[in-house]
């Protein structure tokens, strides 16, 4: 699963990345976490847009808002059959730009009998800005209130990382960020040879702080190396 990830690069780089419509500045996030408001590019009556959304989707059919926090990942192989991403699937697909994501493993803790989870951080080699495959939907609450959130489709892991576990992100290539956002190209069959994961030479990944591991953090220090 993809549970947290970094966005940390400049607007320019957005902007060259993505050619979004950028409302307002954006800060560095070194530690993004579930049911956070969060950037995500995707195209709205015709444009390419950056807004930021609420990571855990809450279907429109949703009764409760509570729902999105056990829907921040959706299997790319079974999300056409779900009823929560069926529909997005086919029409409501977004973005979600990154800089690198976390994955855990569970090590032996020497002072406690329970096993501790050791975070890395997992980036590209060239440190470039990438995209993580998200499908997006609109919520209205009993006041009236509009919420939208998003999810990040996961595939079977590459190399890399099925040491740490059996899933990681759709990372979608530039080349096919076009059709990825196109909500008029609803043939989701077409979208399957982007599914399968991202080559791990284009990757690197290493040990990182415990600060990771609470929500509460988020700087600089979540990302610092560790023997």
């Amino acid at each position: 699963m993809c549970g947290r990830y970094t966005l940390a690069a400049e607007e320019k780089e957005l902007d060259d990345e993505f050619n979004p419509i950028v409302a307002g500045r954006l800060r560095p996030r070194f530690n993004i976490a579930p049911t956070q408001q969060v950037p995500v590019v995707r195209v709205i009556d015709g444009s390419r847009r950056l807004d930021e959304l609420r990571w855990g989707l809450v279907p429109h059919w949703a009764k409760d808002i509570k729902v999105g926090s056990r829907m921040i990942n959706a299997r790319s192989e079974d999300a056409a059959n779900k009823p929560a991403f069926r529909a997005p699937l086919r029409k409501q697909r977004c973005l979600v730009p990154c800089t690198g994501f976390f994955e855990w493993e569970l090590v032996a803790d020497e002072q406690s009998r329970h096993p501790r989870k050791r975070p890395y951080y997992i980036r590209r080699r060239d440190e470039r800005l990438f995209a993580l495959a998200g499908l997006w939907d609109r919520w209205q609450n009993s006041d009236g209130s509009t919420v939208e959130s998003y999810t990040i489709l996961t595939t079977t892991p590459n190399a890399l990382l099925s040491s740490l576990h059996d899933r990681m992100p759709v990372i979608v290539r530039r080349d096919d960020y076009a059709i990825w956002l196109d909500p008029d190209m609803q043939d989701t069959n077409r979208l399957q040879p982007l599914f399968p994961p991202f080559p791990d030479t284009d990757f690197v990944m290493n040990a990182v702080s415990m600060r990771v591991n609470s929500p509460k953090f988020d700087d600089p220090d979540c990302i610092q190396e560790t023997a």
